[in-house]
């Protein structure tokens, strides 16, 4: 119960958040969703139109197809926690900038990941992989292409965790030749659940 509460308070400031010039344009923050005692957590880039109408992640097309691979392996979303590097939706969902990172990654995401303690990160797309990947200690990500495929097992924010790069499901919606290796990402990631011991 206490997590929860933990959880709940850094919602709150999220959804009051002026720290950084994101909050001028939003219409809801959306911290983020799931249980606080997940063995995994899924971190996307920034809130869509959805999200930010709704203040919950992955609700809108792309959370259909995360939801649907989510089933095909087993994993119920409920089991899960989902939150995004920044928590509001960057204007015309331009990708989000270093100031907007670094400020709601060291307010918000940071205290998220210390209070889960998961034994798996997949990051979805280019901007989480390489937030995630870099506080590992890896240099710059330019291509999400180039790490997906393969794990890491990395100690982030003082803790051993598995890193999971994988395309973001809203990369199908924009190129459908990404459906397959989309699928092959959220195979990789069952066979871990199950090195794991989680599914």
């Amino acid at each position: 119960m206490l997590k929860v509460q933990l959880m709940e308070k850094i919602a709150a400031r999220v959804r009051v958040c002026v720290k950084c010039p994101l909050w001028e344009s939003r219409t809801k923050a959306v911290p983020g969703e799931g249980n606080v005692d997940a063995s995994v957590v899924f971190v996307g880039e920034a809130p869509g139109y959805w999200e930010d109408a709704k203040g919950v992640p992955f609700v809108g097309a792309a959370g259909k197809i995360l939801d649907s691979q989510l089933e095909k392996i087993g994993l119920p979303r409920r089991e899960v926690f989902i939150t995004n590097v920044v928590k509001c939706r960057p204007p015309r969902n331009r990708p989000p900038r270093q100031l907007e990172v670094d400020t709601c990654t060291g307010l918000y995401l940071n205290q998220q990941i210390r209070l889960i303690k998961p034994k798996i990160i997949g990051t979805l797309g280019r901007y989480s992989t390489s937030y995630v990947l870099s506080k590992a200690g890896f240099e710059q990500v330019d291509s999400i292409g180039q790490l997906r495929g393969k794990t890491y097992e990395v100690r982030l924010l003082s803790c051993p965790v598995t890193v999971v790069p994988m395309y973001h499901p809203a990369s199908v919606l924009h190129n459908p030749v990404y459906g397959d290796e989309l699928d092959r990402d959220f195979q990789l990631l069952e066979s871990e659940l199950r090195k794991h011991g989680i599914v």
